[in-house]
């Protein structure tokens, strides 16, 4: 599986973003997919995931609320959609796909993007 990330930018504070990340491979409806991101000097935290069938999504404290995690197996795309971003939000990020049951955890994911730079000016 092959993955790539698209739709960063620099936005200003409360503005709206959407992420993309398109998949290769067959077998992609069949995997959780999931968004992490990873601001300069921090580590790589969870922002949100989303089963195969897209029946169940689970979010970050951080961005309850405000990020929507969507998916179009037919297309073979997962999105991002990021609603009143905060200067805080200004970070790396990154899709994957987790081969079992994803969650929370950069090392419950078997593939990754290269990830797409998001810059929200206060």
């Amino acid at each position: 599986v092959q993955l790539q990330a698209s739709g960063g930018g620099l936005v200003q504070a409360g503005d709206s973003l959407r992420l993309s990340c398109a998949a290769s491979g067959r077998t992609f409806s069949s995997y959780a997919m999931g968004w992490f991101r990873q601001a300069p000097g921090k580590e790589r935290e969870f922002v949100a995931t989303i089963t195969w069938s897209g029946g169940s999504t689970f979010y970050a404290d951080s961005v309850k609320g405000r990020f929507s995690i969507s998916r179009d197996n037919a297309k073979n795309m997962v999105y991002l959609h990021m609603n009143s971003l905060k200067p805080e939000d200004t970070a790396v990020y990154y899709c994957a796909v987790a081969k079992s049951s994803g969650g929370y955890y950069p090392s419950s994911y078997d593939y990754w993007g290269q990830g797409t730079l998001v810059t929200v000016s206060s």
